[in-house]
């Protein structure tokens, strides 16, 4: 006999996209506590350049954004734009791919965000 779980019910409706597993509401209008808080920073938006673990591809980094998901999202998209090429958000880190890191600090300075650039 199968043993219910606690996390079975709806994931995805093709209404409204997913689902919180917690208030079954759609995230973008969920409000219960499993929403991820915006983090703590100082303040200060660093920009640097890895190429680590991406077979000497280098990628430009962003840290130290205190923003909601979806505006880290949008910035991410304008970044990008600004600089003409892809690039991804992870855990709070927008990368975007090539050694753009001019161009990002000034796109970011232009919008009115303390930018240090770290590393090399």
């Amino acid at each position: 006999m199968k043993k219910p779980s606690s996390s079975s019910g709806l994931v995805y409706s093709t209404e409204t996209g997913r689902m919180c597993p917690d208030c079954r509401q759609p995230v973008a209008s969920c409000t219960c506590s499993s929403a991820k808080p915006v983090p703590v920073t100082d303040g200060v938006v660093r920009v640097s350049r890895e190429t680590k673990g991406r077979a000497g591809k280098g990628v430009t980094l962003v840290k130290g954004l205190a923003l909601e998901p979806a505006a880290l999202a949008a910035l991410a998209k304008q970044l990008r734009n600004a600089c003409g090429a892809g690039g991804t958000v992870k855990d709070g880190i927008i990368e975007v791919q090539g050694d753009h890191g001019e161009r990002v600090a000034q796109a970011l300075k232009l919008q009115g965000f303390t930018v240090k650039r770290s590393g090399g």
